[in-house]
């Protein structure tokens, strides 16, 4: 942060507008200063007293639209409320004109309002279809496959570092690999969007797409108040018993055929809820990937079929992680594109957790970690479970160093060690070079030997490596005091 020389903070007015609201209920003109975690609109008097905290956007056309989109999905109770964007400079005067207007209404008043509100995003019902479109689009346009759609230096990093991510991140949360296979992010990512004068927070999910000129861009998939299910999705009218079935479980339950609005084509799809955003996903069926085997239930064709059909269908006897054995429903999920097991929606959360933790077995295995792409050898032993030796990992300073990962098909994550797991009860000593330059390196942490070398330690290194590391670091060492008697 800048400091403040004056009392007075200084925006670039010029470049930023004022968000005033008009409160229906209230009949009452204030200046918006952002929304509490309960989704509730916060605001203060506009006068020069409160003009450090108004809320301020930046005047781009398309930046703007993004935000307020963004802005209006994250009220409780967007209806309540007309919105209006003045110029920084203009805001207090207008806000005042405003109010008049409000307790004494005139047609230049009328006009004034007019010209400055701003509409619910594309008059709320062709929001809803433009993000259910979206949201298909995106579904749609990535079959299931293991194979890689993107590079990690497509990627715009400059972007992502902008959304307060980077690379370091999104590979130490495992969330880079799912991405470059063209997958959105298995969890929720904090984003930060900053507008220039203006910084919104929010959870969302990320992907990655191909605009019109063939560049990569992030989409960022925030999180709604409920599933969009009242307005027709790609021609299909959601009945009574799809919102039903959606709701408690997450998909619908059939095959419907949507209709791609570009090409005119009918697509039989099934249709799932991203039950981290409240998305509606579609899935051509085409696409679905049913597995041979659960749980150590193996499928005959008619089960099969059933799942295909998007149906559920009820196992028996399938064996837990525990060894021990277990019934449950299971269902094509859409948005996860794989079959999982069901559970209710509206039960104890730690019901729910429980019958997700029973699906990590269909969890896929990261091809990537830290940098270093595994060979089919290394990837079809890793994906198993069992313990590979890999050369040629990057620290965060770009330094190589390696070790032994494992992939733990329960829980879908990735355990990393120095020494062979499968070998610690031979207490084998492990080597320290690479610890060390680990530590240094990517943790931040200090060692004695080279604390005041200023270039990253390079593979394996422990001491200076030549005469003018040396230097550097003796060049802080406070020189011994002469014993000797002052004259």
């Amino acid at each position: 942060m800048s400091e403040q020389t004056t009392t007075t903070p200084q925006y670039p007015e010029q470049l930023s507008d004022i968000l005033l609201v008009l409160d229906k209920e209230k009949k009452k003109i204030q200046a918006v200063t952002g929304i509490n975690k309960n989704g509730e609109l916060e605001t203060v008097d506009p006068d020069k007293k409160n003009q450090s905290q108004f809320m301020r956007v930046d005047k781009s056309g398309d930046i703007f639209s993004n935000f307020f989109s963004n802005f209006w999905r994250q009220l409780k109770d967007p209806t309540r409320f007309s919105f209006f964007k003045i110029p920084a400079a203009e805001a207090i005067d207008a806000a005042q004109k405003m109010q008049q207007h409000v307790d004494q209404p005139t047609k230049e008043g009328e006009a004034v309002m007019a010209k400055h509100e701003v509409k619910e995003p594309q008059d709320q019902q062709q929001e809803n279809k433009q993000e259910n479109k979206k949201d298909m689009e995106t579904a749609q346009a990535t079959p299931v496959t293991s194979e890689y759609r993107y590079k990690p230096e497509q990627i715009d990093w400059e972007t992502m570092n902008n959304l307060g991510l980077s690379k370091e991140y999104l590979e130490k949360k495992n969330l880079l690999d799912p991405l470059l296979r063209g997958f959105k992010t298995n969890e929720l990512v904090p984003v930060s969007l900053n507008l220039g004068t203006a910084i919104t927070r929010m959870d969302a999910r990320l992907a990655l797409q191909t605009n019109e000129s063939g560049d990569v861009v992030v989409a960022i998939h925030g999180i709604r108040r409920e599933p969009n299910l009242n307005f027709p999705f790609f021609g299909h009218e959601f009945s009574k018993e799809d919102k039903e079935n959606l709701l408690k479980t997450g998909n619908m339950g059939r095959v419907v055929d949507l209709t791609n609005p570009k090409t005119g084509e009918k697509m039989p799809s099934v249709i799932s809820i991203d039950r981290l955003t409240n998305e509606v996903i579609a899935l051509r069926q085409d696409w679905m990937k049913i597995p041979d085997e659960m749980k150590g239930i193996k499928l005959n064709e008619q089960q099969k079929q059933t799942l295909m059909e998007g149906k559920p269908l009820y196992l028996e006897g399938m064996i837990s992680k525990k060894g021990e054995p277990f019934n449950a429903p299971v269902q094509f999920n859409a948005d996860k594109r794989f079959v999982e097991f069901l559970f209710d929606r509206n039960v104890n959360r730690g019901q729910n957790q429980q019958a997700e933790q029973q699906q990590g077995q269909l969890q896929e295995a990261p091809r990537t970690f830290r940098g270093k792409e595994l060979t089919d050898q290394q990837y079809d032993k890793f994906k198993e479970g069992q313990t590979v030796y890999v050369d040629g990992l990057l620290d965060k300073k770009g330094q190589k160093y390696q070790g032994y990962i494992t992939f733990d098909k329960e829980t879908g994550k990735t355990g990393f060690s120095f020494n062979n797991p499968d070998k610690l009860k031979e207490k084998i000593q492990p080597k320290e070079e690479n610890k060390t330059q680990v530590a240094v390196n990517s943790d931040g942490k200090t060692n004695e030997a080279t604390k005041n070398i200023k270039e990253p330690l390079k593979t394996g290194q422990q001491q200076p490596k030549d005469k003018k590391q040396q230097q550097q670091q003796d060049a802080t060492k406070t020189p011994e005091k002469s014993r000797g008697r002052k004259r």
